[in-house]
């Protein structure tokens, strides 16, 4: 004998339906439980990782900035320049009577006035320029 089930409707059992969402409730709130607990702890180690690579970073510039400084003062270092200057560019020193000493100008002294700010033109002196007024 045979069965036929092709008319056989299927209830829903509502219990069934109402267990599954407590289920999902359940794992979404112990999920997010798990995430809450979980975010600051791996924010924690990504900012540690972020300041020990900024750490090597200001090592190493530090030392670039060390020999920067070194490099410096060896090319400021006049002996060294005249050196590669003759040795490498062929450049030679000029006679003693082409050589212009240039010294930089000596501060006035307190209360000094240049005869240029006393109103006079050039080459005239400050009393002749007086006496014009």
């Amino acid at each position: 004998m045979k069965i036929d089930n092709s008319q056989v409707v299927r209830e829903v059992d509502p219990r069934a339906s109402r267990d599954l969402v407590r289920l999902l409730a359940l794992v979404m709130t112990l999920v997010g439980g798990l995430g809450l607990y979980a975010w600051p702890h791996l924010k924690i180690r990504e900012t540690s990782r972020a300041q020990d690579r900024m750490s090597s970073e200001r090592e190493r510039l530090l030392e670039a900035n060390r020999k920067l400084r070194l490099e410096k003062a060896s090319l400021e270092n006049l002996r060294r320049v005249e050196a590669i200057a003759t040795r490498d560019l062929g450049l030679q020193s000029p006679p003693a009577g082409r050589v212009i000493v240039i010294e930089p100008p000596r501060p006035a002294a307190n209360g000094a006035q240049m005869a240029k700010d006393l109103g006079g033109s050039p080459g005239t002196s400050p009393l002749a320029a007086g006496e014009r007024n």
